[in-house]
């Protein structure tokens, strides 16, 4: 049963899906509204609930526009452009200190034999959510409305586990980041299973700060392999852990938005969001 948070960003993804395919129109308050069957003054306070901020400046943020303006900034970097138009403090999320631990050699081939790992479910203003951890950190969050569905990825990446559906004080911690009260939260640790280069690759993405972006190409170079975009690209597609780290936070080096494991609009919805409350602070 879908909780009123996921409905409501049910309702916030249909209106980024008709801002999306009516851009080039300029869609006003009242049409977009209209499209999600909701009056303008309830739209309005719903969208401002949810986004911190109003539908007007949240288009701002989404632009395709704007993306590709940042991207032709050569002498810039992402983050040099995206602090000139605005977002001139620092952000809280990239503040926060997130480790990646790297499963042993051993635990990778296996398939987490020997691992426990307790799991639980939660909602998001991004949606519902299936979060594990093991002993060391987090090992999995992942944007899901099936829990059956959801676990069945989760268990795939762990064959040779066990399971336990317990919520523990990692994942707690964790969930605090969809959270208004960051002050809550602790180091956050990861237990991840990937190759060295994918965990190169995932902890480079924890430096794109909050609101800002960077492009496959970008990550590239950041990891010292300058020709190995479409790798980057895969090693970000494989990303286990949503929003944890950020692969939601990479586009293309044209300017798109590109792909995202959990959906482009919640991508969208994401990228919007981080920098309305960047802007905000």
């Amino acid at each position: 049963m879908e909780t009123q948070t996921t409905l409501n960003f049910n309702r916030i993804a249909q209106a980024i899906e008709y801002i999306q395919e009516h851009y080039k129109e300029h869609p006003d308050l009242e049409t977009i509204a209209a499209s999600v069957h909701l009056s303008p003054h309830h739209f309005q306070k719903l969208f401002t609930d949810w986004a911190g901020t109003s539908p007007k400046k949240f288009l701002q943020y989404i632009s395709l526009a704007h993306a590709k303006k940042l991207l032709k900034e050569d002498n810039h970097t992402l983050l040099d452009a995206s602090l000139a138009t605005g977002f001139s403090s620092t952000s809280r999320l990239h503040d926060l200190f997130i480790k990646i631990e790297g499963m042993t050699p051993a635990e990778y081939k296996n398939g987490g034999k020997d691992l426990h790992i307790n799991y639980s479910y939660a909602s998001s203003i991004f949606g519902e959510i299936l979060i594990a951890s093991t002993a060391k950190g987090i090992c999995h969050m992942a944007f899901d409305a099936d829990p059956v569905k959801a676990f069945d990825n989760l268990s795939a990446r762990f064959p040779n586990a066990t399971f336990t559906a317990q919520s523990d004080a990692r994942q707690e911690n964790a969930l605090h980041i969809f959270r208004d009260d960051w002050s809550k939260l602790g180091e956050i640790k990861l237990h991840l299973k990937g190759t060295e280069f994918q965990v190169k690759v995932w902890e480079s993405l924890l430096k794109i700060p909050m609101g800002s972006l960077s492009t496959y190409g970008k990550i590239a170079d950041e990891i010292g392999k300058p020709k190995a975009s479409r790798a980057v690209g895969t090693a970000i597609g494989s990303n286990p852990v949503a929003f944890l780290i950020p692969c939601h936070r990479v586009i293309q080096n044209s300017g798109l938005i590109g792909g995202y494991m959990w959906g482009p609009t919640r991508k969208t919805a994401l990228i919007g969001w981080e920098s309305a409350q960047r802007f905000e602070e």
